[in-house]
């Protein structure tokens, strides 16, 4: 029987460090696939844990339209066929819904091979406040459908406190962990995150599949045809060729209602538009006009995402500026995750990730390519 464990947590809130730690500390002697769920179209978290020596399978999708990419389900079922693993993580994107990753496992029917073992959310107690205002709609699901609630960053936080009791006003039931992740083992953090009891973990499930419900019911869902209502085909993965075009077959340089030229110093190659981004204002209002603390919404009606790979070689001080640049002002529009490797003139290559206000660069293993 292999256990399936689902961590979850909005943008930059730390499920990749979270993981790796729990590989290192609380899985050894165990066999255990990672699948990660990225809504970007360029995997960077399987570079960032490749040391780590598990098996990998990443799901990217240059779209963003659907809180699950690719075809999870049959992706699920061959690694149970393929590797027979002690254990399953499912690492879904930052955007993405817990309770219809929750309602996709359970789906599955194929409860003598797999269990949902648990369903847990990683979250920034530094940014607990502004994200349930600004992107409720996505970060409250996942404090919602957590049968465990692990807290990040907590060391640089006086007001815990005020983090935990809004997160109970979201899910009074959770198990919450607030001690600093280097003061804790990772097998008391798995200890946690397994004494959901089944009872528990079953409430959540039927929760899960009743929001899932809801939100199709408010959406345009996938049909026979895997055609959700953004009206791309997600049955071919899309890779972005050298002309800007994705495997749906719509050209993105020219297929965005605002047309926006970057300049030589503001281009980023994507040939998306960035002019109109969504800045979400201190009501929890975008830029779109929509309200995002309630309402049902797909990931692509309030996300932009951009990926590339590039050989270039950058300096630890220009990277730096540029990594300043994205998370302290919003000339690029509002940044809320930036993560990747890169190689350095001397060679060797950084990694780095951005939220909001702060950034870090460290040293990592020779990657393929940049990005």
């Amino acid at each position: 029987m292999t256990k399936v464990d689902i961590i979850s947590g909005f943008l930059g809130a730390g499920k990749t460090t979270l993981i790796a730690k729990l590989l290192k500390e609380a899985f050894p002697g165990e066999q255990v696939v990672l699948i990660e769920n990225e809504f970007g179209e360029i995997g960077i978290d399987g570079g960032f844990l490749k040391e780590s020596g598990v098996e990998i399978r990443e799901m990217n999708s240059g779209c963003i339209c659907c809180s699950l990419v690719g075809d999870f389900g049959t992706s699920l079922k061959e690694v149970v066929e393929k590797y027979h693993p002690d254990r399953i993580i499912i690492e879904p994107s930052g955007v993405g819904k817990l309770s219809d990753v929750i309602k996709a496992v359970k789906d599955l029917h194929i409860e003598n091979e797999i269990r949902l073992n648990s369903a847990s959310t990683v979250a920034d107690a530094s940014k607990v406040k502004v994200y349930m205002k600004n992107f409720g709609e996505f970060f409250n699901n996942q404090i919602e459908h957590a049968g465990t609630i692990i807290l990040s960053r907590t060391q640089n936080v006086s007001e815990a406190k005020t983090d935990i009791e809004l997160i109970r006003s979201l899910n009074k039931d959770a198990h919450i962990i607030t001690t600093p992740w280097d003061d804790i083992n990772g097998k008391q953090i798995l200890d946690a995150m397994e004494n959901v009891t089944n009872l528990e973990l079953e409430m959540l499930a039927e929760a899960a599949a009743k929001v899932a419900e809801e939100h199709e019911h408010h959406h345009h869902h996938h049909d026979h045809d895997e055609e959700c209502g953004c009206g791309h085909d997600h049955e071919h993965e899309h890779h972005h060729d050298h002309d800007e075009e994705c495997g749906c077959g719509h050209d993105h340089e020219h297929d965005h209602e605002h047309e926006h030229h970057h300049d030589h110093d503001d281009e980023c190659g994507c040939g998306h538009d960035h002019e109109h981004e969504h800045h979400h204002d201190h009501d929890g209002e975008c830029g779109c006009g929509h309200d995002h603390h309630h309402g049902h919404h797909h990931a692509d009606e309030v996300f932009t995402s951009w990926g590339v790979e590039t050989p270039n070689k950058y300096g630890k001080e220009e990277l730096s500026e540029i990594l300043r640049k994205l998370s302290e002002t919003d000339d690029y529009g509002e940044i809320l995750r930036a993560k990747g490797m890169l190689p350095t003139p001397d060679g060797k290559w950084m990694f780095f990730d951005l939220v909001p206000e702060e950034y870090e660069i460290r040293d990592g293993e020779p990657e393929i390519t940049g990005r």
